[in-house]
């Protein structure tokens, strides 16, 4: 739900950009301002996560963040007073920069939260394929959304005297104001307070970590903020999710845009969902299996580095393949799978060496400096798309953030390989 409603967006602004009359460069910077609030609000949100409990803050996270992205429907009536004049924009380009900026403050926190919280409850052996059945959820927000939101926008197109877009994002925030509320109830802060565990099942958990926790190295075992803030091995990692971030968003805000212009009639939403549903299905799929295969072995580096540079050469093939609807999809479906790959099984690196306030922190800051991948790589495409009518240079630029990014990993991560000992 938290990824539908950051990327349906892209498919809004088949109707949205044309109807406010904004530019492609006007859509690109705007989709990637989300990160920028993303950014300065992570950090805190996840160190109050830890603080407050799970249950109460992730709740809190998806209430607001469902009221922002319904309120993108009323984009161009909002008022804004003399804002827009303060900063030399128009009044609806302002209003789409402003809530873009509010929609990643009100979500900031969520994703690394999320990672912690799944440390509360996996030891480091099993982490990479509990991280990636958790981001599976990316997948599948492509695969079910992309139809849906298509068909939305196809449906209710002219209802009430409302455009597809503006219904899209209503109707999309619905389900995640619910689940806010389900959290609230239903969310246990960890395993001792699972009412679905008996006592001996969550002692099983708890000394699963504690066994976990006791075999990382005490030099490696960072546990305090400045530890966390200060670590060049932090920096490196952030990094390296930058670069991933930056080939995610920047395909994905776009993907719909990309299928359209295959060919694809302009009012034809449906089809360009249906045709979205593909490369994300298979990135579902190939994802899980890449975690679980990391798992198995043991080993990090190479299947981050290795996922990194699958990624490259699918945004190498998409940039070659010069419209061909069957090939350019073959090569999304490189690229989400090397992505998403990359992306899930990158978190059990972080997580092996960071514990407690660190941990929270650490991951917060790994993922906010890496988020704002997600505002270079849209914006990118944008300013690319505006100046030359075409992304062709900007996919080639992202190749190489991406291979860039696999030979940090390689330089960064140790070849360390864990063994499965839970009992569970």
């Amino acid at each position: 739900m938290a990824f539908l409603d950051r990327v349906n967006v892209g498919f809004a602004k088949l109707q949205m950009t044309s109807a406010l009359g904004w530019s492609d460069a006007v859509y690109g910077f705007g989709a990637g301002i989300f990160f920028v609030g993303y950014f300065l609000f992570e950090v805190p949100s996840n160190v109050l996560l830890e603080r407050v409990g799970a249950r109460r803050w992730i709740a809190r996270i998806m209430i607001t963040w469902a009221l922002v992205s319904g309120a993108f429907a009323f984009v161009d009536v909002i008022p804004w007073g003399p804002l827009p004049a303060w900063f030399g924009l128009e009044p609806t380009v302002f209003g789409f920069y402003a809530l873009r900026l509010l929609l990643g403050m009100a979500e900031a926190g969520f994703f690394p939260g999320i990672v912690l919280y799944l440390t509360y409850w996996y030891p480091v052996p099993r982490r990479a394929r509990s991280y990636a059945r958790f981001m599976t959820a990316i997948a599948i927000a492509n695969v079910l959304g992309a139809p849906l939101s298509g068909w939305i926008m196809e449906a209710f197109d002219g209802q009430g005297g409302w455009a597809g877009w503006r219904w899209l994002f209503v109707l999309e925030s619905v389900p995640s104001l619910l689940m806010g509320f389900v959290v609230w109830f239903r969310l246990p802060d960890g395993p001792a307070r699972a009412r679905w565990l008996t006592e001996d099942e969550a002692a099983v958990v708890e000394r699963d970590l504690a066994a976990d926790a006791a075999t990382v190295p005490r030099q490696r075992a960072e546990t305090s903020l400045r530890a966390a803030l200060t670590s060049s091995v932090v920096w490196r990692l952030a990094f390296v999710y930058f670069t991933s971030a930056v080939a995610l968003y920047g395909v994905n805000f776009w993907m719909p845009t990309i299928i359209q212009e295959l060919g694809i009639a302009s009012t034809a939403y449906l089809t360009v969902g249906l045709l979205s549903m593909v490369p994300w299905g298979v990135a579902g799929v190939g994802m899980l299996w890449w975690g679980a295969h990391s798992d198995r072995h043991g080993e990090r580096r190479w299947h981050v580095a290795g996922a990194l540079l699958c990624t490259a050469a699918g945004l190498l093939m998409l940039m070659l393949v010069d419209g061909q609807i069957v090939l350019s999809l073959l090569a999304l479906a490189v690229v989400a799978t090397g992505v998403l790959s990359a992306m899930s099984t990158f978190w059990s690196v972080p997580t092996e060496f960071l514990r407690g306030t660190a941990a929270a922190a650490g991951i917060a800051w790994i993922n906010s400096i890496g988020n704002l991948g997600g505002h270079f790589g849209p914006d990118l495409i944008g300013r690319v798309r505006t100046a030359t009518g075409s992304g062709q240079s900007a996919l080639l630029m992202l190749a190489a953030v991406a291979a860039a990014g696999a030979l940090v990993t390689l330089f960064t991560v140790k070849p360390v390989v864990v063994t499965e000992k839970s009992a569970i």
